[in-house]
């Protein structure tokens, strides 16, 4: 009996543990996302990156996203992956593409951790708009207006902020509402 109390008083202290690691995180895509798993680990459980994640998977980029870090990925949403000509998708999927896909990943992914007040500084030091290069090789332009964070790709596609600061143990995730792609490759 005493085992049994302890052991569901251990369970009681794992659950409160685990939700307070959720806690201080939005939910994304219907599922709390916890602050101790990677952004791999948490970006399976979201309804909202399906894609992103099979995306994720087709260009071996698990393993990297994965590591240390620290990263702050930029994750578009399936909506956004479904607002890209017909066909798009598809096509980047293709194991004869995985380097294109790796790319256009690539340009989601900043390798240092930027929350959004780290964004917003930045813009702010830089009078409006701060550059920055992603894993990819793309630069992107960031801006912060009225709470909203926005950034352009080298096309001149701009994607909002709908969710941000989403921590993990390996960075942040800032949840976005469109593709980003580097200058050659317009979708």
């Amino acid at each position: 009996m005493k085992a049994m109390l302890h052991a569901l008083a251990l369970s009681t202290v794992l659950v409160l543990a685990g939700a307070a690691f959720a806690q201080d995180n939005p939910m994304v895509g219907g599922a709390a996302m916890f602050a101790d798993k990677t952004i791999v680990e948490n970006a399976v459980n979201s309804a909202d990156h399906t894609t992103l994640v099979a995306a994720v998977q087709a260009a071996d980029l698990v393993d990297t996203l994965s590591g240390e870090g620290p990263f702050t990925v930029l994750a578009p949403v399936n909506a956004a992956f479904e607002a890209l000509p017909a066909g798009t998708v598809e096509t980047l999927l293709k194991p004869e593409n995985k380097a294109m896909l790796q790319t256009v990943l690539g340009c989601h992914v900043i390798p240092t951790l930027a929350l959004s007040t780290d964004i917003a500084s930045m813009v702010e030091d830089d009078g409006g708009e701060h550059v920055v290069e992603t894993v990819g090789g793309c630069m992107l332009t960031l801006k912060a207006a009225d709470g909203m964070v926005t950034v352009t790709d080298e096309n001149g596609a701009t994607a909002n902020v709908t969710i941000a600061d989403v921590r993990q143990s390996n960075g942040v995730i800032h949840v976005i509402d469109a593709v980003l792609t580097p200058r050659a490759t317009a979708m």
